[in-house]
């Protein structure tokens, strides 16, 4: 079987089985919340763009809001077969992108989307097992669903494997 590569672009989620793998590039302050079934090999990724949709906004559940991503997934993946109980979670991104234009102290774009995507993990009951997020450079993420790896390309810094 051949390895499909399936890009998820911003604001977008998908759900797949092994031996697929998803990608998507040039997270800065977004966050992609990865979710993985070890037993199935499947797994989903979101590019979520935002916290959480503003006062005026709709409640979708997409991947653009981390509030509403991990639920989106999560039906997603019950299509696929994949139990709620059995995955597991990972981030990566959530940059500053943009910290010297801010004032002093002030809360980044990024941070708050990896605490609203962690907060979002914790009320779907999903373990994060593990996180890449910070700093002040975006990032590429090829989640490769039959091992369940994430390889993260760094824009400042060398490559590694969540």
């Amino acid at each position: 079987m051949s390895d499909e590569r399936i890009m998820v672009g911003v604001g977008r989620s998908a759900a797949h089985r092994a031996p697929a793998t998803l990608v998507t590039l040039a997270l800065g302050s977004c966050v992609a919340i990865l979710l993985h079934d070890r037993e199935s090999g499947a797994g989903a990724l979101a590019h979520v763009l935002l916290p959480a949709p503003g006062p005026e906004g709709p409640g979708e559940r997409s991947g653009r809001y981390a509030s509403s991503a991990p639920g989106a997934m999560l039906a997603a993946l019950r299509v696929l077969g994949v139990p709620a109980r059995r995955t597991t979670a990972r981030l990566v991104g959530g940059a500053s992108m943009f910290a010297s234009l801010s004032a002093p102290g002030a809360i980044q774009v990024g941070e708050r989307n990896v605490v609203a995507a962690r907060e979002a993990l914790q009320l779907a009951g999903v373990a994060l097992v593990g996180e890449s997020v910070g700093g002040s450079y975006g990032r590429n993420v090829e989640f490769l669903l039959p091992s369940g790896r994430v390889l993260i390309t760094s824009y400042a810094h060398d490559p590694e494997t969540l």
